[in-house]
C-alpha cells in the first residue's frame, strides 16, 4: 500500500499532534516496512526528516498560490495533489480532512483526538469552536472510517455528533519508541547539564493552558513548602497561564522551584524540539504529575509508564484508560490529595518501586506493535 497523511503537524507542531504523527510514521515503518508512506504538508521545516526512513516521502505545494497561501492549499488545493498521486488511502491525523476529498475516489480515514471544545466551551473563542465543529463534522461524514484514540473520544463522537458507532474504530496509540530505551548514565549526565536539571524534581509535560491545570501542582507545592523542597520541571509553553503560575510561585517565595525548560536557550536545539532528550529528562524525575481536567488520551502518561516513572494523574476522562492501576489518581481540583501523593512518592521508595513495576506492565497494553496492527487493520478493512 501507499498511504498518504496530513503532514502539517509533523513539520510545524513541536508537541501534541506533532508527536502523534511523527511517532505514527516511525512505528508503522518499523512494523510494516513493506508499505510506502507519503506526507502532504504545506511547508518544510527541520522538525521532521523523511530521509531518516527508507519508505517515506513528502509532497509540498509547488504552485505559487499553494506556496503563498499554505492554509488554503492544505484545506482545498491539496485535494488536486492527492488525486494526482498514487496513494491508496489518505489518513487525516489531526481531526480533519481536506474539503471534497471524497470526490477523488481515494479511501480515507480520520483520527479524532477529542472534542474538548464541546465539553468546555468557555475555554475556547466562539470562532474556534465553530471552526473545530465544522471540520470534525465534515471529516466524520466524509471518512470511510473514523479512528478514535480512546473510549472517551468514541463516546463523545456518538453523544455530541451522532457518528454511527459502527463507523468508529478505537486505536489506542503508543508513544515514540525512544521512550522505551534505557538511557545510559553518561547520557543522562549530559542532558542534566544541558538543561541545568536539579538532583530531584517532579515533571509536568504539556502545554500551559487552563485545561492542563498546572496551577494545581503549584498550589500543592505551596502546601508542601515547609515539608518538601523538590522543584517542578515543566516541558511545555503558554502565555497568560504561564505568567499566572510564575506570579503565584514568586508571591509565595518559591520562584526557584518552578523550572520552565522552554525558556532555556537549550530548548531551541534539535535535541529538545524533536524530543530526543525527553527520555533522559523523564528517567531522572521522581514522578510525572498530570493534573489535566480532560484529555482525549494523555500521551505523557504513557511516555512516563515506559520510562519507569511513577505517575500521579487526575482521575478524569480517558486518563484511567491509559494509567490503569499503575497511577495514583486525584480529582483535578483536590490540591490536598495531590500534595499527599507528592509527599508519598518522594518519601516512600517502596511505593515508588511498585508504581514503576505496575507502570511497565500497564505499558504493555500500548506497545508499538499493537498500535501499528490496529491502524493497519483499519487500512485493510477500508480497502
Amino acid at each position: 500500500m501507499n498511504i498518504g497523511y496530513d503532514g502539517k503537524r509533523a513539520y510545524q507542531n513541536k508537541t501534541g499532534l506533532g508527536n502523534y504523527i511523527r511517532s505514527l510514521i516511525a512505528i508503522l515503518t518499523q512494523h510494516y516496512p513493506q508499505h510506502q508512506y507519503t506526507l502532504f504538508a504545506p511547508k518544510k521545516t527541520d522538525l521532521f526528516d523523511v530521509a531518516a526512513f527508507k519508505n517515506v516521502s513528502a509532497i509540498f505545494p509547488e504552485s505559487f498560490p499553494g506556496k503563498q497561501f499554505p492554509g488554503w492549499w492544505r484545506r482545498r488545493g491539496m485535494v488536486k495533489t492527492i488525486a494526482g498521486s498514487s496513494i491508496d488511502i489518505y489518513h487525516g491525523v489531526s481531526n480533519e480532512l481536506p474539503l471534497h476529498i471524497e470526490r477523488t475516489g481515494v479511501k480515507t480515514a480520520v483520527t479524532i483526538h477529542d472534542i474538548i471544545f464541546e465539553r468546555f466551551p468557555e475555554t475556547y473563542n466562539f470562532d474556534e469552536r465553530y471552526v473545530h465543529r465544522h471540520k470534525i463534522k465534515q471529516a466524520c461524514k466524509a471518512a470511510d472510517t473514523v479512528i478514535a484514540i480512546s473510549e472517551q473520544t468514541k463516546a463523545d463522537l456518538i453523544n455530541f455528533y451522532k457518528v454511527p458507532q459502527e463507523k468508529i474504530a478505537i486505536c489506542y496509540q503508543s508513544c515514540n519508541p525512544i521512550f522505551q530505551q534505557t538511557i545510559s548514565d553518561a547520557q543522562k549526565a549530559i542532558v542534566k547539564k544541558r538543561y541545568q536539571l536539579p538532583g530531584e524534581y517532579f515533571l509536568f509535560v504539556s502545554s500551559i493552558a487552563p485545561r492542563k491545570n498546572l496551577v494545581v501542582i503549584c498550589k500543592a507545592m505551596i502546601l508542601l513548602k515547609d515539608k518538601l523542597d523538590i522543584p517542578l520541571v515543566v516541558i511545555g509553553n503558554g502565555k497568560k497561564e504561564k505568567e499566572e503560575v510564575r506570579k503565584l510561585m514568586h508571591e509565595n517565595g518559591m520562584a526557584n522551584r518552578l523550572i520552565l525548560l522552554n525558556e532555556l536557550p537549550a530548548s531551541k536545539a534539535l535535541e529538545f524540539t524533536t524530543a530526543a532528550d525527553f527520555p533522559a529528562i523523564y528517567q531522572q524525575a521522581l514522578a510525572l504529575i498530570y493534573p489535566s481536567i480532560f484529555e482525549g488520551f494523555g500521551a505523557p502518561l504513557l511516555e512516563a509508564l515506559w520510562s519507569g516513572l511513577p505517575v500521579i494523574s487526575s482521575n478524569t476522562s480517558s486518563l484511567p484508560e491509559v494509567g490503569g492501576d499503575a497511577a495514583l489518581y486525584f480529582s483535578p481540583g483536590d490540591t490536598e490529595q495531590l500534595a499527599h501523593y507528592m509527599l508519598q512518592v518522594a518519601s516512600d521508595s517502596e511505593l515508588a518501586g511498585t508504581l514503576r513495576s505496575k507502570g511497565f506492565e500497564q505499558a504493555q497494553l500500548f506497545t508499538t506493535e499493537k498500535y501499528a496492527d490496529s491502524i493497519m487493520k483499519v487500512y485493510k478493512q477500508i480497502l
